[in-house]
């Protein structure tokens, strides 16, 4: 296992993020397989066991920065893919980006506007800072999950497919309660990539079919 020094500056849990990182094995396959994140492995997994990226889909990825996301996607060959991120993302070819907060109000008509058409799937690997304060960071992320499935139910095809992480027992009762009613099938799911000790989730929604008709 390998350990690190703790610089001088760098607090101890900064060190132990690090070390986690050297030694962890997701890590280590994104390098040697050329993918740009271990998440890669979060979209593989729940993919593999789901099936809902195929070929010549159109997809939206909020939260797309560094890209491992995208990769699976393009992977997985969908034909027309539109990310977002408030970081920057290197170039992908195949994969149209926007540097941009998501939750700035016009972050969504930007994405309307390259999709050019509906989508098939909207990804949301959007996180925030976490203040070490439960109650807040849960209500911080619940308003990133919010907001990207007001965009999904905006955006997507009549069929289509939500994904988006959640923390802390996963989507509120209000949100799922809605879930259910615009979609046929919804799930909280965990992949094996997912840090056994982080209290990260996604949640799952197939099946849309809109109560209203998209602009």
């Amino acid at each position: 296992m390998k350990k690190i020094r703790t610089a001088k500056g760098r607090k101890t849990s900064s060190t132990l993020w690090i070390e986690r990182q050297l030694n962890d094995p997701y890590v280590m396959k994104a390098q040697k397989e050329g993918y740009r994140s271990r998440a890669a492995y979060k979209l593989l997994e729940m993919n593999e066991k789901h099936q809902f990226l195929k070929p010549h889909m159109a997809v939206v990825d909020l939260g797309a920065a560094p890209g491992g996301w995208c990769q699976v996607a393009l992977q997985k060959k969908c034909a027309k893919i539109v990310a977002i991120d408030l970081l920057n993302m290197d170039e992908l070819p195949g994969v149209d980006f926007f540097q941009q907060d998501f939750m700035a109000d016009e972050a969504p008509s930007l994405l309307r506007a390259k999709l050019d058409g509906a989508a098939d799937v909207v990804l949301s690997d959007m996180a925030h800072n976490t203040t070490g304060h439960k109650y807040t960071d849960h209500l911080k992320i619940m308003a990133l999950v919010e907001a990207a499935y007001e965009f999904a139910t905006e955006i997507l095809k009549p069929g289509g497919t939500f994904l988006a992480k959640t923390f802390q027992g996963g989507a509120d009762s209000e949100l799922l309660a809605r879930m259910k009613i615009e979609f046929t099938q919804v799930k909280h799911l965990k992949p094996p990539a997912s840090r056994a000790d982080s209290s990260e989730r996604y949640v799952l929604a197939t099946g849309f079919r809109p109560l209203r008709t998209c602009s």
